[in-house]
C-alpha cells in the first residue's frame, strides 16, 4: 500500500515535511492548545451519547436537504460550543452530518480544521 504524500507542516514558517497537519513539533504546541479531545469533552460519556443520537438521527441532514439520502457518521454541534459544557450537552444544538458536510462547516466556521 502508498503510504501518503509528506507536505509543509502548517504552522506558519515551518519547512519541515509531515503526512499528518503538523510537524511532531508543532502537533504537540498545538495539542497543548487545544488540549485533547477528551479534555474537550469527547469522552466514553460522548462517544455513547454520539451513538445513541446517530441511531435515532442516521441521515445526514445537509445531503436529506439536497434531496439524497446518505448515513451521518459525524454528530455536530451547530452552535460551536467553545468549551461550554451546556452548550456541548444541548441535544436541541446537534445535528447528524456525514463526513463531507462537517468538513466543509469546520472549514466555512473556522477557516480551517480546529482553528
Amino acid at each position: 500500500m502508498a503510504s501518503k504524500a509528506k507536505r509543509p507542516c502548517s504552522e506558519i514558517g515551518c519547512r519541515e515535511l509531515t503526512t499528518e497537519r503538523f510537524c511532531q513539533d508543532h502537533k504537540r504546541e498545538d495539542d497543548q492548545r487545544r488540549g485533547s479531545a477528551a479534555q474537550r469533552g469527547y469522552d466514553a460519556r460522548w462517544r455513547s451519547a454520539r451513538e445513541a443520537y446517530l441511531r435515532q438521527h442516521p441521515l445526514c441532514v445537509d445531503c436529506m436537504k439536497d434531496g439524497k439520502a446518505m448515513a451521518a457518521n459525524v454528530v455536530d454541534h451547530i452552535v460551536p460550543h467553545k468549551g461550554d459544557k451546556r452548550k456541548f450537552w444541548d441535544r436541541s444544538n446537534w445535528q447528524s452530518l456525514c463526513k463531507k458536510h462537517h468538513d466543509q462547516k469546520t472549514v466555512r466556521e473556522d477557516g480551517g480544521f480546529g482553528r
